[in-house]
């Protein structure tokens, strides 16, 4: 997969790696930040219309790493200003924009739990 050769390329470790299809269930629940917001049934409908890869990547610093390499949410100002970003790259739209990371050490522990229950993963 290309997304993941760049970020072994970038110098992360793929720590864990699971293809798998959410459940609109489990899609709201990831996402339960967002419930009520506009955007929130097509995010719903695009996070559930097939399958996803749920990554554990690790780096020194490997959120801001990730942040960095993801670029904005916004394919638009992404494709503009930092155009070898993966949004850049491989985004349609501000919903459809290729790839997710945490922002903050809180939510990566939240989001492995999510996903990895039983992982021994630690998050600093």
């Amino acid at each position: 997969h290309v997304i993941q050769q760049r970020i072994i390329e970038e110098g992360f470790t793929i720590v864990r790696s699971e293809k798998i299809t959410l459940s609109r269930e489990r899609a709201s629940m990831f996402y339960r930040e967002h419930e009520g917001k506009p955007f929130f049934e097509g995010l719903l409908d695009f996070m559930t219309s097939g399958p996803i890869v749920v990554l554990v990547l690790c780096k020194h610093d490997a959120i801001k790493a990730w942040r960095s390499l993801m670029g904005p949410t916004d394919v638009v100002l992404a494709k503009q200003a930092f155009p070898n970003t993966l949004r850049a790259l491989y985004g349609t739209s501000k919903t459809y924009n290729a790839v997710h990371g945490s922002d903050s050490v809180t939510s990566a522990k939240r989001e492995i739990k999510f996903f990895y229950p039983n992982s021994m993963c630690t998050v600093t």
